[in-house]
């Protein structure tokens, strides 16, 4: 059985510049449009970080519009996910432009109790956002997938009741950040993890449900429209030495190929999943969720997501969130533990 659940990091660019009308409210009110006339839900991964510093320091009057629209989403049972830059959780704004605290770029990097009052602030203003006191967020993402080392991130998500991780991408590797997700290889679909997300622990707390990714020649990636979006203001401002360990991370035979629903054509995005297709076929007894990733800042093609949704409904695909997911998830793996 295959179902896609189709999340959005729900961000500025990583600098903090531009406005959110542009590139957080206006990209995700066109998708939420599309997917209600589909009568479907995605996975809105907001980042709560920068848009508490936003509100403090009253830069963008959009604001306003946005805390609207995240609030909109729940009620329509948009799944509302935790996303975490933290970065900002100690910046200032100075002289037209953001200072962030790039010591807190990797939140698994922190102490214990820098982690914990990370989270647990960051908890505390989704519950504002969505104006319940009794919400908790399902699943969480990572700023930049950043989760190695990962018990202590790990453990103190879990003790806030967030139970699902969707940070890894199979293959994926960051000398620079010292990320190395290449043994997930091997792993499932999904897995439970406790001490290391890439290692699957029967007895782990969370579950991984990577993003979906395959490993492709690295000219797979270089198509004009990933080049136009890699290219632009995201990529702004970039030392020198990133620049070198990111073209050291490019050098290899293969590289992960997220399914990205906003820098993919249909036709690449119609690849992979007919090829996962026909492995349901020879095997439909195996629960294959598909996680596609897309940013409201790289301003997709909503064409290319009417289409590919359009195309999912013809293949008989449902589209799913995390929360209608999880006894689908929780059920396979506790089978997949009964027959070891």
């Amino acid at each position: 059985m295959i179902e896609c659940i189709f999340t959005l990091d729900y961000e500025l660019y990583g600098n903090g510049t531009g406005s959110l009308k542009e590139l957080v409210y206006e990209p995700a009110d066109q998708l939420r449009r599309i997917f209600l006339s589909w009568n479907a839900r995605f996975v809105a991964f907001v980042e709560v970080a920068e848009l508490e510093k936003i509100e403090a320091w009253g830069t963008d009057r959009a604001i306003d519009l946005v805390q609207l629209q995240i609030r909109d989403l729940h009620r329509d049972e948009f799944e509302i996910g935790l996303h975490l830059h933290p970065q900002w959780c100690n910046s200032r704004y100075e002289q037209g432009q953001w200072m962030l605290d790039l010591s807190e770029y990797n939140l698994c990097l922190l102490s214990p109790s820098r982690i914990a009052e990370i989270v647990n602030r960051s908890v505390a203003y989704l519950r504002y956002l969505v104006g319940s006191e009794t919400f908790t967020p399902l699943s969480f993402r990572a700023g930049n997938w950043l989760f190695q080392p990962t018990a202590a991130a790990a453990r103190i998500l879990s003790q806030n009741k967030i139970r699902i991780d969707s940070s890894v991408y199979k293959g994926g590797l960051q000398h620079y950040h010292s990320l190395d997700f290449r043994a997930a290889l091997h792993n499932g679909y999904f897995w439970t993890f406790s001490d290391e997300v890439t290692c699957p622990d029967p007895e782990g707390a969370l579950l991984e449900v990577p993003i979906y990714t395959v490993m492709a020649p690295f000219w797979r990636l270089a198509t004009s429209k990933r080049l136009g979006v890699i290219g632009g203001r995201a990529a702004a401002n970039k030392s020198i030495q990133y620049k070198l360990n990111r073209a050291w991370d490019m050098m290899r035979f293969r590289y992960p190929l997220k399914l990205d629903f906003c820098r993919m054509s249909l036709t690449e995005l119609t690849s992979l999943v007919d090829k996962v297709i026909l492995e349901d076929v020879s095997n439909p007894a195996v629960y294959r969720p598909l996680v596609a990733i897309g940013h409201t800042k790289d301003q997709c093609d909503l064409n290319t997501v009417e289409s590919f949704l359009a195309y999912l409904s013809a293949n008989r695909i449902s589209v799913s969130t995390f929360e209608q997911s999880q006894s689908k998830l929780v059920r396979q793996e506790s089978q997949a533990l009964v027959g070891q």
